[in-house]
């Protein structure tokens, strides 16, 4: 039987974080994953990530996934790929099979990181080839390279709904709608707006009525829930769509740890079941079995990332290999980094609250809340939005966020969050921007814009981030779209920038009329009839 000092179940962003932080303290370390690859999710992960620099902010996922797996690999970390754990059981024994075999390896500590699962929503032809997880259907395009479908439609407007929905965009399918039961956009108003202004539309308070179809999914038929989430008559509306996307949440995958004996409960009833376990370390009622990231309750990678580095801090700890005071310092540190994450409206403490204004005491936007995007005129009254001469950044980021990399990224201190990173960015209009087009290319949630007002003949430009295939070229002319998607004006690309530190983000710099300078935000080739169809 072969032994190690740790073994780590799961090869995602928790389980790699363990088995990194537990090797630097010079424990011997392996990790099982039942996938071909490791990483878990953030192979899949292709938008770049929130938080500040500690949080790895503005890095896409699949590289920080690379970073990690390097680590790991680097400090002896022995990874088992296409290796599922099947059991686990007393004195920390696994079994596993692996090349083909079943295995039992035994360790002194092992820490669970098998992530989550995806929730499903049955509704009438919920089993028709073409109804897919999100998460499905983000593995088929992000890891496998294939199209999920042409036209689809998102249930759920949770972040996994909204992201994944943008990177269908991405991958060239068309988004028929977003429609969710919940009366609010649930995931981060910044993602529904990359949605909105690509006309895609949101319908809240609604919900699936049928999947139609024979031996797949031809159509959909979704229609308006009541505050008892019954179906209102005659509110139905059909949607031609070969695929369907369920975004309805995940369920931490708790197996093993019911079969190793450690102390559950349910923290709402018909909810499932979570590990009792410390909130920082993950430690369970079993000695020397720990949980990190999504197996003890959902948050983002993030998050997962530090737990499973305080995970595999207290191991190293409980085995001896790191003192008490180590420990502490360590802990310390990596609470810091967490709690930054925690706070802010999307805080786990916040989930089911609905807040109306900012920590600032700014309105939220009720449009953004129902609709995906600000209506007109509201951007005006948040901090990051002001009339300055010249070119200068204009920032849409409307709620409290845990992000800050605009204020990092810009070298003339143009952009202020301060020290708090769940507060709203201000642009400072004394200081002087000189449109490097750094704040755009950084925001993680494609929400900061470069806009000059008057560049002659009754001209402004704007500068927005683009991340999709073709990009447009200098000179080409296209439509100017609003928030909604609605078009507004004929635009022309003037100017179109990349740049190693822009990590794969483009921008676009097309021209519009003067008065339309605060309404475009997005550019399409096609001209369109312009006005709402």
């Amino acid at each position: 039987m072969k032994r190690y000092d740790l073994i780590v179940v799961g090869a995602g962003p928790a389980g790699l974080s363990a088995a990194a932080e537990a090797a630097a303290h010079g424990l011997g370390v392996a990790v099982f994953d039942e996938n071909s690859r490791p990483g878990g999710q953030l192979f899949k992960q292709i938008h770049k990530f929130f938080g500040s620099k500690e949080h790895k902010a503005k890095i896409r996922g699949y590289d920080i996934g690379a970073g990690l797996l390097r680590e790991a690999e680097g400090l002896g970390v022995k990874v088992y790929l296409n290796s599922p754990v099947t059991g686990m059981y007393l004195d920390r024994e696994i079994v596993a099979e692996t090349d083909g075999a079943v295995s039992h390896y035994r360790a002194d500590a092992i820490v669970v990181a098998t992530g989550a699962s995806e929730n499903m929503v049955a509704f009438d032809g919920w089993t028709l080839p073409g109804v897919m997880g999100a998460g499905a259907a983000q593995t088929m395009m992000n890891i496998n390279r294939v199209r999920p479908g042409s036209r689809v439609l998102m249930l759920g407007s949770g972040n996994v709904g909204l992201v994944v929905g943008y990177q269908l965009l991405q991958a060239g399918c068309e988004l028929a709608a977003v429609v969710d039961a919940a009366p609010r956009v649930g995931g981060y108003g910044v993602h529904a707006a990359k949605l909105a202004r690509c006309g895609v539309p949101f319908f809240l308070s609604h919900t699936i009525v049928k999947a139609e179809g024979e031996t797949r999914v031809t159509g959909v038929v979704i229609g308006r829930v009541d505050e008892t989430w019954n179906i209102v008559p005659g509110t139905q509306k059909h949607f031609d769509a070969d695929t369907i996307c369920v975004a309805a949440g995940l369920s931490p995958s708790t197996r093993l740890l019911l079969m190793a004996g450690c102390e559950m409960y349910e923290p709402v009833p018909g909810g499932g079941r979570l590990p009792v376990c410390d909130e920082f370390t993950g430690k369970t009622s079993v000695q020397g079995i720990y949980a990190a990231g999504d197996v003890s309750g959902i948050e983002e990678a993030s998050s997962a990332m530090i737990e499973g580095r305080a995970a595999g801090a207290a191991a190293a700890a409980e085995l001896g290999y790191i003192s008490g005071g180590e420990l502490k310092a360590r802990l310390d540190k990596l609470e810091t980094a967490l709690a930054s994450l925690r706070e802010g409206m999307f805080a786990p403490k916040n989930r089911g609250k609905v807040f109306v204004k900012t920590d600032e005491g700014y309105d939220i936007s009720d449009s953004l809340l129902r609709n995906g995007y600000l209506a007109d005129g509201e951007a005006t009254k948040y901090p990051g939005v002001k009339s300055v001469a010249g070119i200068h950044p204009v920032i849409e980021c409307t709620q409290n966020i845990p992000c800050n990399p605009c204020q990092d990224a810009c070298p003339k201190g143009c952009i202020k969050v301060g020290t708090n990173i769940v507060s709203l960015p201000a642009v400072d209009e004394k200081a002087g921007c000189i449109g490097c087009g750094m704040c755009v290319a950084s925001c993680s949630g494609q929400a900061v814009f470069l806009v000059n007002e008057d560049v002659g003949g009754g001209f402004a430009t704007v500068t927005a981030p683009y991340e999709f295939l073709p990009v447009p070229q200098k000179g080409e002319r296209g439509v100017a779209l609003d928030r909604s998607g609605a078009p507004v004006c004929e635009a022309e690309i003037v100017d179109v920038r990349t740049s190693p530190s822009f990590d794969r983000t483009f921008l676009l710099t097309f021209r519009v009329p003067g008065e339309q300078c605060s309404r475009a935000r997005f550019w399409r080739r096609e001209v369109r009839r312009f006005g709402r169809d």
